[in-house]
């Protein structure tokens, strides 16, 4: 027995004193989705619950450690009432991480968070291991409606103030976007040229055109640059989110103006306008266009042709209104294509007149006016 004896003191003896408030480094036992085990070399094993894991209350404690793996954690109490030794390994986490926090405050460095939680005026993200406010109007550089969306996502952030004593770390992710912004606006002018072509995506879309983020930036089609047709309203021909092929137009680096194209990349209907439209021919149109002085005949998207007043009828017509109606087809023949000035002179009377003139052929045998005639002299 007194072997024995001799034998426990000594076991004792080598065990380590504990107390509340302590850090000490342990070797992790077992792990399930609830608690991490750990022998801290106590006559008891110590145990770390879901909630002293850490801030990250989605995190498996299984992604953040293994058996064997060495840890540092902090005695919340030697005896939980249980006989086991209950601990923190999220406390000691956030010491480390208010240092931390504090060092990348003062370095201007960024810092990567993980949106956790919807609150009051903004989010909660955890940032080192602590529980880190970002405001609404600090989680992007433009207004966002749902906060919702952002739980779960992880991004990069400054830290614009800490309060160590009250434990209030607040960060910003709208200056990290500001600055990633500015950053790409110089890449992109100092390589911007004019007549380039580049791909983009539509931004957004106004009455007067579309904007287009060419990597960062974002540039102008005017509507009169979509389309060789006409375009009632940008968003006809595009919808945000549309990646599209466009030419710089023009650009002014000290506004930070870019204009840009899309007409320009396809082909230009005046260019074979001669070619397929000859002086003489017969076609057929789609009135588009009502003017005192005469009507405009679409022959295809971007090709238009004048009908002068005094050639849509062989009669009087007052105004074009009174015979024409906009969406109308009609049959007209090409007078003139002066390619150069952009410039087609339709007839839709002549077509007409074209469309019902007789073909007299003199056949053999055929009985004519001037035959009956000249029977009747020779009487």
């Amino acid at each position: 027995m007194s072997d024995m004896q001799n034998f426990m003191d000594e076991i004792e003896k080598s065990m380590v004193r504990l107390h509340s408030h302590d850090v000490v480094t342990g070797k992790v036992i077992n792990v399930t989705d609830n608690e991490i085990m750990v022998n801290v070399g106590y006559k008891s094993d110590g145990i770390i619950p879901r909630d002293e894991i850490s801030n990250d209350y989605s995190v498996n404690p299984r992604s953040l450690v293994k058996i064997g793996d060495e840890i540092k954690v902090y005695v919340i109490k030697v005896d939980d009432g249980e006989g086991n030794v209950l601990l923190s390994k999220k406390r000691v986490d956030m010491e480390k991480g208010w240092e931390d926090l504090e060092k990348i405050k003062d370095s201007d460095a960024l810092l990567e968070a993980k949106v956790v939680e919807v609150v009051r005026g903004g989010v909660i993200a955890i940032a080192r291991g602590i529980r880190c406010f970002i405001p609404a109007s600090q989680l992007s550089d433009t207004y966002v409606e749902d906060l919702t969306t952002f739980v779960g996502k992880n991004f990069n952030t400054r830290v614009i103030e800490i309060d160590r004593r009250k434990n209030k770390a607040v960060l910003s992710r709208k200056v990290v976007l500001k600055q990633e912004k500015e950053e790409s606006k110089k890449e992109v002018f100092s390589n911007i040229e004019k007549g380039q072509r580049i791909s983009g995506t539509v931004r957004n879309i106004a009455d007067f055109g579309a904007f287009v983020d060419i990597g960062g930036v974002d540039g102008l089609v005017h509507i009169s640059d979509l389309s060789w047709n006409r375009v009632k309203h940008p968003s006809n021909l595009l919808k945000v989110g549309q990646k599209v092929e466009v030419e710089v137009l023009d650009f002014d680096m000290d506004k930070e103006r870019i204009s840009l194209g899309m007409k320009q990349l396809q082909p230009q209907p005046w260019d074979l306008a001669e070619e397929k439209y000859q002086v003489g021919e017969v076609v057929t149109g789609k009135v588009v266009r009502m003017v005192d002085y005469g009507a405009f005949v679409e022959l295809e998207p971007g090709l238009d042709g004048l009908v002068h007043i005094s050639e849509i009828s062989e009669g009087y017509v007052k105004k074009p209104s009174e015979v024409l109606e906009v969406g109308q087809e009609v049959s007209v023949k090409v007078l003139e294509v002066n390619a150069e000035q952009k410039r087609i002179s339709l007839s839709i009377s002549a077509a007409n007149k074209t469309e019902v003139e007789p073909e007299f052929k003199n056949e053999e045998g055929s009985v004519t006016i001037g035959d009956v005639i000249n029977s009747a002299d020779d009487k």
